[in-house]
């Protein structure tokens, strides 16, 4: 079965950011997915995500969780995750679902 952004997207929907207890895709902390078929037949898969601040504590943890349960994927082989911070975080980036857990109108 070939891996798909939008599987690893729903992977990565189990990472809870641990002081906001949203996921980091409802919160918008996924800025891009690349996955990419290997030499062996199976998928690297590459992200692109922020931080809701540059000295977030919780950013390792959040990169930690990320590769794990992306690498948990069947036919996942590489993931790479790169924290960026451009362009910045805001709640604009949440989803309508985070925006309501929050109170955040």
């Amino acid at each position: 079965m070939a891996v798909t952004e939008d599987a690893v997207r729903e992977a990565l929907k189990e990472v809870i950011d641990p002081e906001l207890f949203v996921n980091i895709i409802d919160l918008g902390l996924v800025y891009v997915v690349t996955v990419r078929d290997n030499e062996a037949g199976q998928s690297d898969v590459s992200i692109e995500m922020t931080m809701t601040s540059p000295m977030c504590p919780a950013g390792p943890q959040l990169v930690a969780q990320s590769k794990r349960v992306v690498s948990q994927l069947p036919g996942v082989a590489a993931v790479d995750v790169k924290v960026v911070m451009s362009p910045p975080w805001s709640p604009d980036c949440m989803t309508e679902e985070a925006r309501d857990q929050l109170g955040i109108f």
